[in-house]
């Protein structure tokens, strides 16, 4: 009698986490078993989701977002379609509670679904399902939530939640990747770490989505150390905003800005050939010759490129020089 419960058990169980990986579209799903963060900035309303997984590529599967609709995270046996399903609920105007109560209503596999979502509003809803994999759980604070299966401890989601509480000044990329270094901490997926990914959209649509989707959108697929690199990335896309800004107050004619901005970008990453490169351009236009021409006299040092490409800015109005000036900085 005992075998037969046991057996009856295991097949029910594997039948369920059978037809959760069919999905919707009788189509395989992958598993994600993960701990992550949705979370909306009080100040900006931007809205980010941050996850790691011990699973290849996560952020092609549990991270979903646009911009003045809401975020979504997806996990556990993943359904997949609960992404663009959710975000599109949201914009027929469902709270968040309300697309998630609509996604699992129509979702048998819903026991061993873990999901979350936050919206544009501030609204924020997650479930947990009676049978993800130990340990699991989420903790749901304001404007956040976090959660988390199959991690070594059941410490990970309060966690994650003391971190993000506790990083209230940091901008939200980086309150989020707090959260995602105290699951770490705190023992993480008890299989270990392979991606991570750290998506952040805009809280208000303007009706540019190329420029406005995603803030931040960073994705590491097969890493040793996942979140490091995550944070590698994040100071590296914080360095060519400075650029970005850079070029454009050169657009404006701002070379004071302009410089401060390339200055501030060659400060984080002082060995970028590129940052200083465009730095040592803008003191050109700026009449600062002999300082621009010994920056990249180091420069084609390390690569002669840099110097053909120098030959050819003048054409495009990029270097406005007079023809002896060129020359120097060809040297």
């Amino acid at each position: 009698m005992h075998r037969f419960l046991v057996s009856l058990f295991f097949l029910s169980t594997t039948t369920l986490a059978q037809h959760a990986r069919t999905g919707t579209n009788n189509t395989r799903e992958p598993f994600a078993h993960t701990f992550s963060i949705v979370a909306r900035d009080e100040k900006t309303g931007d809205l980010a989701v941050g996850v790691q997984s011990h699973w290849f590529s996560v952020g092609t599967t549990v991270s979903w977002g646009e911009a003045g609709v809401g975020v979504v995270a997806t996990q556990s046996f993943v359904n997949k379609s609960f992404g663009l399903r959710g975000l599109a609920l949201l914009k027929k105007g469902k709270t968040a509670q309300q697309a998630l109560d609509e996604l699992l209503r129509t979702d048998e596999g819903r026991d061993v679904r873990q999901v979350a979502i936050a919206d544009a509003r501030g609204n924020v809803a997650v479930h947990t399902g009676k049978k993800c994999i130990d340990f699991a759980g989420h903790r749901k604070g304001k404007n956040y939530s976090v959660q988390a299966n199959m991690m070594l401890t059941s410490k990970v989601p309060d966690a994650m939640a003391a971190a993000f509480e506790k990083n209230a000044g940091l901008p939200l990329p980086e309150r989020v990747l707090s959260a995602l270094n105290a699951a770490q901490g705190a023992g993480g997926d008890v299989r270990g770490r392979q991606s991570a990914v750290l998506l952040v959209v805009k809280g208000k649509a303007t009706g540019a989505p190329w420029d406005e989707n995603h803030v931040v959108d960073l994705r590491v697929d097969d890493a040793d150390q996942p979140l490091r690199e995550l944070e590698r990335l994040l100071r590296t896309h914080r360095a060519y905003e400075h650029m970005n800004n850079g070029d454009l107050a050169i657009e404006k004619n701002d070379m004071k800005r302009a410089m401060q901005e390339y200055g501030a970008a060659m400060k984080q990453f002082p060995q970028n050939l590129e940052m200083q490169y465009w730095t040592a351009i803008a003191l050109a236009n700026t009449r600062q010759v002999p300082k621009a021409a010994g920056m990249l006299r180091a420069i084609y040092a390390k690569d002669a490129n840099w110097r053909e490409l120098t030959r050819r800015l003048p054409k495009v109005g990029l270097l406005t020089v007079s023809d002896a000036d060129l020359k120097t900085l060809l040297q």
